[in-house]
């Protein structure tokens, strides 16, 4: 089959097209660097022209009040001109529980790029992950004065973003589930705890601080960004990913 894979030059995009040219398929990445804007629509038809299936890997450049403006326009433009390009599939990427946390500007916008897609003309599949391992250091990042860094206690399941671009590239392959698949790591852990673990193993000698109130998963109440039941759980433990 033939893949447009919008934001295929990213984190996940660039390992989904991997994924999916070593099956055999014939996977193409479209972004901002080839040419491809999905706000202005610049280069889209010819993007999704003659492809199967329309992978959408595209990310807000901000994660605050701006954000949902960006996942609207830029999943009615891809529709549209998937819908025009005869494409019969469209997937994208979402976060666990992301519906379970309306104070968060960036999860109300990605539960409207699910809606648009849920709304529009082609079937579709969403794909729910949980937090990245590889957004730990930005996390760490956001709360860091010096050398104590602040985090609340909020529970996090972390998965590999290999793990997350093979779900990713086999439900693209897959027939349209008019739903939502969640995928989550194989541990939880606090997220404090998991800081601590994460500065342990780098060597850093940074503190924690356990802080309910700081950055942004402070917004997060209970385990909701944990695996629901029925979700698919990867194989790759935190532990041996930092290693």
């Amino acid at each position: 089959m033939k893949f447009a894979v919008i934001g295929g030059t990213g984190l996940i995009g660039s390992r989904v097209v991997e994924n999916l040219n070593a099956a055999g398929h014939q996977a193409v990445p479209h972004s901002l660097s080839t040419g491809v804007d999905v706000i202005t629509g610049q280069g889209l038809e010819a993007a999704v022209a003659g492809a199967d299936v329309v992978v959408n890997l595209t990310n807000s450049p901000t994660f605050d009040e701006a954000s949902p403006a960006f996942f609207r326009t830029s999943m009615e433009n891809l529709l549209a001109a998937s819908h025009e390009g005869g494409v019969g599939h469209v997937v994208i990427l979402s976060i666990v529980g992301v519906d379970r946390v309306p104070d968060l500007d960036y999860y109300r916008a990605k539960v409207l790029q699910e809606e648009v897609l849920k709304a529009g003309p082609i079937p579709y599949s969403i794909v729910r992950a949980t937090q990245f391992m590889e957004f730990m250091d930005a996390t760490l990042s956001m709360t860091a004065d010096g050398d104590t860094i602040r985090l609340p206690r909020t529970p996090i399941q972390p998965i590999a973003a290999a793990d997350v671009a093979g779900v990713v590239a086999e439900v693209a392959a897959g027939s349209p589930v008019n739903g939502v698949v969640d995928i989550a790591g194989p541990d939880v852990y606090p997220l404090d705890e998991l800081g601590r673990l994460t500065l342990t193993a780098k060597g850093d000698g940074r503190r924690v601080v356990t802080d309910d109130t700081a950055g942004l998963f402070a917004a997060v109440h209970g385990d909701v960004l944990t695996a629901p039941n029925g979700a698919r759980i990867a194989p790759t433990h935190y532990t041996d990913w930092l290693s």
